[in-house]
């Protein structure tokens, strides 16, 4: 098995940025999700804004970039306030759905047939057949320098039927995931020991005894307090 492919999510619900290698920290892949879109009543995501998976950002010198612009310009506010919601940087551990780290395999996203940019993972293993995944909660990636722990598998949203170039949707993507998988693919993760990981490094399923030490963010009942 190998690393396949990286991602980060520098403003939550935005698009991704791929990446040729990322540094895991303890909080996640080193820049993911500092900023989101805040509304009147809390976050803003692309569970009921689906135009904002469709925003492309980036990673630049100072922080992250919304369509090219640095997230605290009036350029990218613009860009967001069409949904209803303005940009706020947080870096607190809610700011993640679940875990800090979303696992994939190309065996589950070939069987899904889905793009898997639209399930949104930080890292892609390839060289697993489907349904070898099944196996991996309670044990541990290792990657690189990197050693992820794998918790559950991730329950799958509406944001799966949005087409990230298009926001377009596909009521039927959600509809094969529940019919065919359950309603999950890919996996919550959390990292055990942070490095460097490169696209193209081997990766080792190992077992672990250790637990995530949080659980949950905004989405699944945290208080929004930013």
């Amino acid at each position: 098995m190998h690393v396949e492919a990286l991602w980060r999510y520098p403003v939550k619900s935005l698009g991704g940025e791929p990446l040729e290698s990322a540094t895991f920290t303890n909080d996640g892949v080193e820049g993911d999700r500092l900023v989101h879109v805040q509304g009147p009543h809390g976050v803003l995501t692309g569970r009921t804004r689906y135009g904002l998976l469709t925003i492309p950002a980036s990673t630049g010198p100072d922080g992250p970039l919304v369509d090219g612009h640095p997230w605290d310009s009036r350029q990218a506010h613009e860009r967001v306030l069409p949904h209803g919601g303005k940009l706020t940087r947080y870096a607190g551990p809610e700011r993640f759905d679940v875990l800090n780290v979303l696992v994939a395999t190309d065996g589950q996203v070939r069987a899904a047939g889905v793009d898997v940019r639209r399930l949104r993972p930080n890292i892609l293993i390839g060289g697993v057949e489907p349904g070898e995944e099944d196996t991996w909660p309670g044990h541990a990636l290792v990657a690189g320098d990197v050693v992820i722990g794998m918790y559950r598998k991730r329950a799958r949203c509406v944001v799966t039927t949005i087409d990230p170039d298009t926001g377009a949707q596909d009521l039927d993507v959600h509809r094969r995931i529940r019919r065919e998988f359950g309603g999950v693919l890919c996996l919550d993760s959390w990292v055990l020991r942070p490095g460097v990981v490169h696209v193209g490094d081997a990766v080792e399923v190992v077992p672990t005894d250790e637990l995530p030490g949080h659980v949950g963010g905004w989405i699944v009942g945290r208080p929004y307090a930013v």
